[in-house]
């Protein structure tokens, strides 16, 4: 292994990758955070590959950090199987977030924790399978008349429904394949939108607002929503960081996803601790002077060099 240069693993999922049959249609923000990410680890003696994460284990020994930062198929009924690669991985080499932060996220049972240590979250009801009577009880037990069915294992609106109580039932396969969580729909996802905090090696560092297309709710930039520079005030500040601090840890890198209650609250709708798109256009500075990619850098540095 080369000395003098770091060698810096991102692992991704394989639909992300040149001559993949069936390439995802957000492939462009890999190519985006990848261009930005390069030229800055490189400036602070890094070299950056990115690896499919499913063959990542073999080669891991010649890498000084794997980050699972693009693995966006995990989820998709392969969680046993990408927790069994990352387990082998950090056997060989530093794996951050470290592999029990990895697990403890993977499973949307986290908010749980976090609301049991006084965080303010959506209120939820999580279900082992979902049925017609689990949906009916969720109604009346979170007192709405639209809910947001996700996978307790899922990420990037997969196997998400949304159902009003009068509402056509959804069809098995539109439904979460097993554990789900239940959550009262929020309005201010469209009205105002979901905001985004990034962390880089716990501190600050940039964030932005997401918004649904018209006509929809889901944010993400495959289902057409988009997003802006966001300028939080210093209480949005803080009640993000309130999340940020209930941590007994302090990950390389974190999203804080939260959503406007109707009393003027932020709640949490998302920790990211795994693969968050890191939004680094709405950090200042391109290229190598992107302030987002240098902060994790200097944070990747740091914690390699501890």
């Amino acid at each position: 292994m080369n000395k003098e240069m770091k060698k810096i693993a991102i692992l991704a999922s394989g639909n992300l990758l040149p001559g993949h049959a069936d390439l995802r249609e957000d492939v462009h923000e890999l190519e985006e955070e990848i261009g930005k990410l390069r030229p800055c680890f490189a400036a602070f003696g890094m070299n950056l590959d990115v690896l499919n994460w499913r063959s990542a284990a073999k080669v891991a020994d010649q890498y000084d950090a794997m980050l699972p930062l693009l693995v966006w198929d995990y989820f998709e009924s392969n969680q046993g199987e990408f927790l069994q690669a990352m387990a082998q991985i950090c056997q060989k080499t530093e794996l951050l977030n470290r592999f029990d932060v990895v697990q403890w996220n993977s499973n949307k049972s986290y908010l749980e924790d976090l609301a049991a240590q006084g965080v303010h979250t959506i209120p939820s009801r999580r279900v082992e399978r979902i049925s017609k009577a689990e949906v009916e009880r969720a109604f009346d037990a979170l007192k709405c008349d639209k809910l947001v069915i996700k996978p307790d294992i899922g990420g990037g609106a997969w196997r998400q429904v949304l159902l009003c109580r009068d509402g056509l039932y959804p069809s098995k396969e539109e439904l979460p394949p097993e554990g789900a969580l239940i959550q009262p729909f929020l309005e201010s996802v469209i009205s105002e939108g979901e905001l985004s905090f990034l962390y880089f090696g716990g501190s600050f560092s940039h964030a932005l607002v997401k918004r649904p297309k018209d006509g929809d709710y889901r944010v993400q930039s495959t289902y057409g929503g988009r997003e802006a520079a966001y300028k939080p005030s210093k209480q949005e500040r803080e009640q993000a960081r309130a999340v940020f601090d209930m941590l007994d840890f302090t990950p390389l890198y974190a999203r804080v996803d939260l959503l406007r209650a109707d009393d003027g609250r932020l709640l949490l709708i998302e920790l990211e601790l795994i693969e968050p798109y890191l939004y680094l256009d709405f950090a200042e500075g391109v290229g190598a002077d992107n302030k987002g990619a240098q902060r994790l850098a200097k944070a990747l540095v740091k914690k390699l060099n501890a």
